[in-house]
């Protein structure tokens, strides 16, 4: 790294320095809370889950990880009790990636982590700041994720 990236470092570079150290302390914080056989790769899978189920295939796209990881993911957090396959009603073919009810819990934690952690981070910025940083990182993430230039 020379000294310019030092000193402004790119958006990858920002972006991971964020990712690793809201992961760091959302997973320290679930393990006190009793969470602590899972690991932050969960998170592709953990962070897009719904109360009423999701198709594998969407978590996949969502998350941005390949069907197979997700596959893998979701096997380990069925065999830990997080997650149920259920038959999607819409389509008997599918199955639906349902939270337990541990898993239910483990989401109602980490929510309450990561508003603990917003709360801090809007403190120190102030609200409107916060606001507008959350709001050009979600068009930066749109922008991202459409197709290459």
């Amino acid at each position: 790294m020379n000294r310019h990236q030092a000193a402004d470092p790119d958006l990858g570079v920002l972006a991971a320095r964020i990712l690793f150290s809201v992961q760091r302390e959302l997973f320290t914080e679930l393990a006190k809370q009793g969470f602590d056989d899972i690991r932050p790769r969960a998170g592709a899978v953990l962070a897009y889950l719904r109360a009423d189920g999701i198709r594998a295939s969407e978590l996949a796209r969502t998350s941005g990880q390949h069907k197979q990881v997700i596959g893998s993911l979701i096997d380990d957090l069925e065999r830990l009790g997080y997650v149920d396959r259920k038959p999607d009603p819409a389509d008997r073919r599918a199955k639906l990636i349902c939270p337990t009810e541990r898993g239910l819990l483990q989401m109602e934690a980490a929510a309450s982590i990561m508003r603990t952690i917003e709360e801090r981070h809007a403190k120190a910025l102030g609200e409107q700041e916060y606001a507008a940083l959350k709001t050009a990182l979600q068009r930066v993430a749109d922008l991202q994720q459409g197709p290459p230039r």
